[in-house]
């Protein structure tokens, strides 16, 4: 008597994990092909390793097979792919001739992301009250790949003959990984990608913002995607600093006398 098939939905739960541990496969990759020495291919496996970390989260909520074990397991990955992968990649292509500086500085962008990621487990874990389409703080994925993308766009004409002015030294580099890492453990707010769909102007605007991601990495994607990066980043920063002042203009603004 021939056994009986898996139910189809056994196979759905697994999906998402298939995928985490696609995103770790590409993260180790990263590592041991910075060691290697060949951190252009290395900033690239953590691009693939987001595209998963994207996909497994969605298969998730579409499938509806969201669990404990497949959100620790994910934050586990997410350390190895989008914490000590970049920062590694940093390490061997910049820092790691000068010493003690280069893998303390290396160390605290770990630590950044590690203390990201637990934030958000315990948030999940007391359920916590959401921000709705919102990240508390820069996503970690977000801060890795930017990271990640920086060596492949300094191969460009773009960064040799237009933005000449904004190369970066080991000095720049050093501060765009401290900020990247007090921007992760920031209470910054960062928008999600907004829902796609055809039938509400947000909708319509998601499906704008992921039609021109996706044109920008999968045409350019050397030019386009570390400018993305630095935009995101960039764009919790401006926005803060505008609702502060917003809010401070607001507090020194003179009550309303009564008619």
């Amino acid at each position: 008597m021939s056994p009986a098939p898996r139910p189809p939905r056994r196979v759905v739960v697994v999906l998402p994990s298939a995928f985490t541990l696609g995103n770790l496969f590409f993260g180790m990759w990263a590592i041991v092909s910075a060691a290697q020495g060949n951190v252009l291919w290395a900033g690239w496996f953590i691009v693939f390793a987001g595209v998963l970390d994207m996909l497994d989260g969605r298969v998730a909520r579409l499938s509806g097979t969201g669990t404990r074990f497949g959100a620790e397991l994910d934050s586990l990955v997410d350390l190895t792919s989008f914490g000590v992968a970049p920062a590694l990649v940093m390490y061997h292509l910049e820092f790691a001739s000068v010493g003690r500086f280069g893998w303390v500085l290396c160390f605290l962008y770990v630590v950044a992301a590690a203390i990201r990621l637990a934030r958000f487990n315990v948030a999940a874990q007391t359920k916590a009250p959401t921000t709705g389409g919102w990240f508390r703080g820069l996503p970690s994925p977000s801060a890795g790949m930017t990271l990640a993308v920086y060596f492949p766009f300094t191969q460009t004409d773009v960064y040799h003959e237009s933005l000449r002015y904004l190369q970066f030294n080991q000095q720049g580099l050093a501060f765009l990984m401290l900020v990247l890492g007090a921007l992760m453990v920031s209470s910054i707010p960062y928008p999600k990608f907004p829902p796609l769909g055809l039938r509400s102007r947000k909708g319509l605007l998601g499906l704008l913002v992921h039609v021109v991601i996706l044109a920008g990495a999968l045409l350019v994607p050397r030019e386009f995607l570390f400018p993305l990066g630095l935009a995101y980043a960039a764009f919790g920063i401006l926005r803060a600093a505008v609702l502060g002042w917003l809010e401070r203009h607001d507090d020194d603004a003179p009550p309303e006398l009564p008619a």
